[in-house]
């Protein structure tokens, strides 16, 4: 089960304006499952995309990227769950622009301006033309209120569908920011393995906008992992339709509204990469790692990565065990040459642990396993180098 993971109502996500999504069920691996989703964008909406660092990437993120580096403006995402057409050569890339081609004949656009994406099985032929066929259902059934029914429609091994929805007023209009994402296995940053798509009706300078999704991207899904394995088909896509009536935003920080918008689309990128992590399979334990005391963001990162990534310290945590030397260990091998190991201090939520390198006096491993036993546990770690800081999320190892 999720670690303190309310499922989504579809009442709660609230519409964008310039979205319509349409889901159906088209048999791509098994029969009975919503696994295609079409997102249907109205002319004039700014897209940018970042994807996985994977070297060995799938079919549709090489054609992803090649779609929106033409700029010729997207006009539909197509989304299928169960097969992820990765480990298939020149033919699942031949694949990918069918598909493509198919969905651009339906609606009477190009096939550039089309972004495909898939998740699911690697190394098996994508089936074209069951997707395909699909594709009128699929368009026919598209709304702007079907956020919900599109989080159900990528899921994978996931046990529940990831959604979440803002609204703030910038200029007195009523911006809407909604997003959905997938995920619960074979994540690790670079940039995060998973797909989640984002949209605001906002107006927001086209230019902006690849920053901003490189941004949100650090600030969230760059900041989790379960299994420390980096994906094939990583995917996190930021679209602006424009629609809100604000005056368009060109500098992040020209006013408190400008500012409060973007704090939104954080808020839901963050909530979105929290959820994978909630969702990891074999999950019972939510654990933020905060790093504290560093000489600079990268080697607090470092550090953290170390702790979240050790199978040693995410079995401890999965059986209450307070064997905290692992934690110091991680940090010890996390790559920071001139650590100074007498100036380390950790916390366990308020149980201080480690004080000056050495076990804190007052420290009873009866507080650590009380820590240790709840379903989320946030841990502490001060380098004693500098002011810098970071956070990542991560969950214990289980059966």
């Amino acid at each position: 089960m999720p670690v303190n993971l309310p499922l989504p109502h579809a009442a709660d996500l609230h519409p964008v304006a310039g979205v319509r999504i349409g889901v159906t069920e088209a048999g791509v691996r098994k029969a009975n499952r919503k696994d295609v989703s079409v997102f249907l964008l109205d002319e004039g909406t700014s897209v940018a995309g970042v994807f996985t660092q994977n070297r060995y990437c799938a079919a549709p993120v090489q054609v992803c990227r090649e779609h929106l580096a033409g700029g010729q403006g997207v006009r539909a995402l197509l989304i299928n769950t169960g097969n992820a057409n990765a480990g298939t050569g020149a033919d699942g890339l031949a694949r990918t622009r069918a598909t493509c081609a198919a969905l651009a004949q339906e609606l009477g656009v190009a096939p550039t301006q089309i972004l495909p994406f898939s998740t699911g099985v690697i190394m098996e032929p994508l089936p074209v033309e069951r997707i395909t066929a699909g594709l009128p259902a699929a368009i026919a059934n598209a709304q702007a209120d079907h956020w919900l029914a599109a989080a159900e429609g990528i899921m994978t091994t996931d046990t529940q569908p990831k959604a979440y929805s803002r609204q703030v007023t910038v200029d007195g209009k009523t911006v809407t920011v909604t997003g959905i994402s997938k995920g619960a296995g074979m994540i690790r940053p670079n940039m995060a393995t998973m797909l989640g798509f984002l949209a605001t009706d906002a107006a927001i300078a086209p230019a902006l906008l690849q920053g901003l999704a490189r941004e949100l991207a650090e600030g969230s899904f760059n900041r989790v992992t379960i299994d420390g394995d980096t994906s094939t088909n990583d995917s996190f896509i930021v679209m602006a339709t424009h629609q809100a009536g604000n005056a368009p935003i060109t500098d992040w920080n020209a006013s408190a509204d400008a500012q409060a918008l973007k704090t939104a689309l954080q808020d839901v990128a963050r909530l979105l990469a929290q959820a994978i992590v909630r969702d990891g399979e074999g999950a019972t334990k939510f654990i933020t790692v905060q790093v504290d005391g560093g000489q600079t963001e990268e080697e607090c990162r470092l550090a953290a990565y170390a702790i979240a990534h050790s199978p040693l310290v995410k079995t401890a945590f999965y059986a209450s065990d307070p064997n905290l030397g692992r934690i110091l260990a991680a940090v010890g091998y996390a790559g920071i040459a001139d650590l100074d190991q007498n100036r380390i201090e950790l916390h366990l939520d308020d149980v201080h642990v480690v004080t000056q390198g050495g076990r804190n006096p007052a420290y009873r491993e009866e507080d650590g396993q009380r820590v240790m036993k709840q379903s989320e546990i946030t841990v502490r770690v001060n380098l004693g180098r500098g002011q810098a800081s970071q956070t990542v999320w991560t969950c214990d190892f289980s059966h």
